[in-house]
């Protein structure tokens, strides 16, 4: 897939036909969220990385190419492989055409800086949905010995050699987690970092480090230790990446609204727990096994109450999702967000459709109807543009869908996975 998106690839929509239950499997590729920031950290080794699971979307192109202008080379040898080169000629430069993007282009911020002992980079891209400051990030590597400045747009740091440093989050950032855990992995001494992130996307990252030689301790739990080590000591890698529970999530949304019976293949229920209470408690019958998850649905969802929280909780990645559920659902439900206030976007699209559904401030609150009705709607972003394509799963005529280059950036083959397993769905 090309990173560049050419003005007619804008211009494609996505058009679904609600059209009874979905039988079969489906296969669930790495998890966008995970794999991005793999090929930021190979950044700090030289020589030839291999990652395996890779999902064919977007934004690992355009991460590609800001690699690329770094100094790590991209090739993809076959389906879901990438091979990433660090011949050791770094350029510690994020320029703004590629950062503007890609929000996980913030990734490299830590690499670079604690390799280089310096980085240039643009403030980051990504979906619309609100401001997510990097504050943290920054307190963060202060407190590790960086020296930072911001002007015209671009944020420079210098270090001559981080240091270790006991560093408490006020909240369980994902990419500050990430940023601080990388630039760790070379610093001088011990860092320790409280109330961490500790999504699985957390955990693939550590176990990738430590592959690489690395010291980590706490690995999934809310506090890491990392001793620093030599960057001479570190090696190379081969490294599956994790699946991506978002996509698992929107698949087994798909059967709920559309019934029918799903394999999920790849999904994983251990990284999935809290969510799967929720859909049971909504009526989907859900079997973990060897290989995935069950899903089979027969009757219209339930009405339930949700908060999003940092993981081990709801994600707010999967509310676009359960709001899109409740809609058809037999009930009123009421949907708070306590991570992303902006992100009720894309309502206005599903009130398109016929869905019942007020905002106030951080809540929504849901009232499901029977059936949606088809209409066009917009792609927000990418997890709302999944949500849209499900919603048209639930609906009577045809929905289409536009600005579908969003879902791209995250959705390996949505469309093809959907048609492989009955849906009435099609890319224009």
């Amino acid at each position: 897939m090309n990173a560049l998106l050419e003005p007619d690839e804008q211009l494609e929509t996505i058009r679904v036909r609600g059209n009874g239950p979905l039988e079969g499997t489906v296969h669930v590729p790495g998890a966008k969220n995970s794999v991005l920031k793999l090929m930021a950290t190979t950044i700090l080794c030289d020589g030839a990385f291999e990652l395996s699971n890779v999902p064919d979307i977007a934004d690992v192109a355009i991460m590609g190419d800001l690699l690329a202008a770094i100094g790590v080379e991209m090739t993809r040898p076959g389906p879901g492989e990438l091979v990433l080169v660090n011949t050791g000629k770094i350029t510690p430069v994020a320029p703004y055409e590629l950062v503007e993007r890609i929000r996980a282009s913030i990734n490299v911020l830590g690499p670079l800086l604690t390799r280089c002992g310096e980085v240039r980079l643009s403030m980051p891209g990504g979906d619309d949905f609100g401001a997510r400051p990097i504050d943290m990030h920054i307190a963060g590597l202060e407190a590790m010995g960086a020296e930072f400045k911001f002007s015209h747009g671009y944020l420079e740091a210098r270090a001559d050699r981080l240091h270790g440093a006991d560093i408490t989050f006020d909240f369980p950032s994902v990419g500050a987690t990430e940023n601080l855990m990388t630039a760790a992995v070379l610093a001088d001494g011990v860092t320790t970092i409280d109330n961490a992130a500790r999504e699985p996307e957390i955990t693939d990252l550590c176990e990738f480090l430590v592959s690489m030689g690395a010291k980590i301790d706490g690995i999934g739990t809310p506090t890491l230790v990392i001793e620093g080590v030599e960057q001479s000591t570190l090696r190379p890698v081969r490294h599956q990446t994790v699946p991506d529970r978002i996509q698992a999530a929107t698949y087994l949304a798909a059967c709920s609204v559309a019934g029918g019976r799903l394999d999920i293949v790849g999904a994983r229920a251990d990284h999935m727990t809290m969510l799967l209470d929720r859909f049971a408690n909504m009526g989907l019958d859900l079997t973990p096994t060897d290989t995935g998850i069950v899903v089979a649905s027969d009757e219209r969802p339930r009405s339930i109450d949700v908060a999003t929280l940092p993981y081990p909780g709801i994600a707010t990645d999967y509310k676009p999702l359960i709001i899109t559920m409740l809609a058809v659902a037999d009930g009123v439900g009421i949907v708070t967000e306590n991570l992303y206030p902006g992100r009720f976007r894309y309502v206005e699209e599903l009130q398109r459709l016929g869905a019942d559904v007020r905002t106030s401030g951080h809540h929504a609150v849901i009232r499901g109807v029977p059936r949606l009705s088809g209409a066009p709607v917009k792609a927000h972003d990418i997890r709302a543009g999944a949500a849209m394509v499900v919603a048209g799963l639930a609906a009577e005529g045809e929905t289409t869908i536009s600005g579908i280059h969003h879902i791209d950036r995250g959705y390996d083959d949505l469309v093809g996975r959907l048609q492989a397993v009955g849906a009435d769905i099609e890319r224009d």
